[in-house]
């Protein structure tokens, strides 16, 4: 039977190339009370949450879990084509223990949260999907967005398919993660792609996945 585990990453507070603030995330465990087959099985579309908030060290589980470092200074969590890692990971944060209400971007070498939008901006963020209710009642939500340039000025075309498979591996890694935590989690792929974009604010990457999380309503 194999353990569900993570990868140790200490934390390096450093301001990356967005102006704002930087905020410190505890390290990743790399042991687990729950195996990854019990994770697989027990996987399942959560689309109610309680009332209740998240903590720092699951938020910072599942940011490592979507596309943390492995080992050295460049393999992340989920395989990319060519190494070439075109994925961004964003956190909206309604309520996490310790940490203020407002759309963070992980900064994935450094482990790290920059402060991108200030506020609880669940409301607002909500008019891009379909089911608005998820997102305001989700603590947290991660939104995956990529570079399709960083993959396809390799590949081509074909690129575009790489860049698809590999938010699926982020994304699965995420729900298992949840589940492994005891959280629910539900993928959505239907969205407004230009709202998300300029929620983002990044006009070079596109949106591909939205991953709300939370307690699961009991």
């Amino acid at each position: 039977m194999f353990s569900f585990l993570v990868v140790l990453v200490k934390p390096v507070a450093a301001l990356s190339k967005e102006t704002g603030e930087t905020i410190t995330l505890p390290a990743a465990s790399r042991e687990s009370e729950i195996s990854l087959e019990e994770a697989l099985s027990k996987r399942q579309s959560t689309r109610s949450f309680a009332d209740e908030a998240l903590n720092l060290n699951e938020l910072s589980q599942l940011l490592w879990a979507a596309q943390g470092i492995t080992h050295g200074r460049e393999f992340r969590t989920a395989p990319s084509a060519g190494a070439l890692y075109p994925l961004e990971v964003y956190a909206l944060v309604g309520r996490i223990q310790g940490l203020s209400s407002g759309l963070c971007k992980y900064n994935i070498g450094k482990h790290t949260l920059t402060r991108v939008k200030e506020g609880d901006q669940r409301e607002s963020f909500s008019d891009a999907v379909y089911q608005p209710t998820i997102i305001k009642q989700a603590p947290l939500t991660l939104i995956i967005s990529a570079v399709y340039n960083r993959t396809t000025v390799k590949y081509g075309e074909r690129g575009i398919r790489y860049v698809h498979m590999e938010v699926g591996h982020a994304g699965q890694n995420v729900m298992i993660q949840a589940t492994a935590l005891g959280l629910g989690c539900v993928g959505i792929g239907a969205f407004d792609d230009d709202f998300v974009k300029d929620f983002l604010g990044s006009k070079e990457e596109a949106p591909l996945y939205i991953i709300p999380i939370g307690r699961p309503m009991r």
